[in-house]
């Protein structure tokens, strides 16, 4: 069986190369436009399992296909991806000295017995009260719209971060706890381990 990890993200493929797990990348084409913010686990899980899926049709029955989809939450609405360094700017401003979750959702499909398994992972993460310099000038630094809530937990420079809860890697994108758990469920020949 050869993995599939159906992500061009370069923190997934960092995350799954450090568990030591081979695999090829074919990155999911799912349109995953969300009809509202208001955050519910359902809706991020169907998100990971439809990534999956697209890909799970492209490939051949001799494959497990892992997905993830990533969410920053605040007061139960999600953070997508920002479309300027304006909108950028705003969300980190509403992220700053409060309290926010990062979900992520894994799903893993195994095409040739069709066996599925789908993990969600909670972290949370609390920023410092951050000056109007401080955003401008991460936000300069670093590419803020690639990221979900306008920001990478592993490049935030210091005096940004309060502190966090959980996994870190989730954070970043994949939790590798979760990763094993949903590779166990689905290929059981294989052993899996952290």
């Amino acid at each position: 069986m050869k993995l599939i990890l159906a992500s061009n993200s370069p923190r997934r493929k960092k995350i799954l190369t450090e568990l030591g797990l081979k695999f090829e990348v074919i990155p999911s084409n799912y349109d995953e436009k969300l009809t509202d913010d208001i955050f519910s686990y359902e809706k991020i899980e169907d998100l990971a399992t439809h990534k999956c899926l697209e890909v799970v049709n492209r490939v051949d029955k001799t494959s497990i296909v892992l997905a993830a989809d990533t969410v920053v939450v605040l007061y139960n609405r999600i953070l997508g991806k920002p479309h300027s360094p304006e909108e950028a700017f705003q969300m980190l401003k509403n992220l700053a000295g409060v309290t926010h979750s990062v979900v992520t959702s894994t799903c893993g499909i195994n095409t040739h017995t069709n066996r599925a398994a789908l993990i969600s992972t909670t972290s949370y993460v609390r920023f410092n009260k951050l000056s109007d310099e401080m955003i401008q000038e991460y936000i300069e630094r670093f590419n803020p719209l690639d990221k979900a809530g306008s920001y990478g937990i592993q490049e935030l420079p210091s005096g940004f971060l309060d502190k966090y809860e959980g996994s870190f890697e989730n954070i970043v994108g994949l939790a590798p706890e979760a990763v094993i758990s949903v590779l166990k469920q689905i290929d059981s020949d294989n052993e899996f381990t952290v």
